[in-house]
């Protein structure tokens, strides 16, 4: 989603959302409007407390299915989805951050670190930019956000949860 027209779409279409999601009791984790083939997508990743159910989905897409065909903000074709974040979600906003310190991460790097491209960790901290994980052996690992392709939650598939 590089490009201006992107960021302002996204704007436009989380400022629709809000009331439908405050109404429902959830939180908006993200919003992208991106472009995959030849093929746009205007995604909403929903969250609550104990998780996001089929119905708050498609309460949602209903509903905000209505208000953008009668604003009709995006000009050009798109599909809508409704989802969770889910058990790995990436953590993108300030205060994604903020809420999962001290959870287990995967940080997938742009450039490999000496061949190694991700990196599994506890989250420490951030600070602007900064990004500080805790590796394995006790190693503290400092990086600018821009030099990860992604941060996500890691997931304990033996407990079927989130590592705490």
């Amino acid at each position: 989603m590089g490009s201006n027209k992107g960021g302002s779409t996204v704007r436009v279409a989380e400022r629709l959302i809000m009331p439908v999601i405050e109404e429902r009791g959830l939180d908006l984790w993200d919003t992208r409007f991106e472009k995959e083939g030849s093929r746009w997508y205007l995604r909403y990743f929903i969250d609550k407390s104990g998780g996001v159910n089929i119905s708050d989905c498609e309460f949602v897409s209903r509903a905000v299915e209505k208000l953008l065909d009668e604003s009709d903000p995006i000009q050009q074709s798109y599909t809508l989805e409704v989802s969770s974040p889910g058990i790995e979600r990436e953590l993108v906003r300030d205060w994604h951050f903020e809420k999962y310190l001290g959870s287990k991460v995967c940080v997938r790097l742009i450039r490999p670190v000496e061949g190694i491209r991700d990196f599994y960790g506890e989250l420490l901290s951030k600070s602007g930019d900064e990004i500080k994980i805790l590796l394995p052996g006790d190693v503290e690992m400092s990086l600018q956000r821009a030099e990860a392709a992604n941060i996500k939650l890691a997931a304990d598939y033996e407990t079927g949860g989130q590592y705490e």
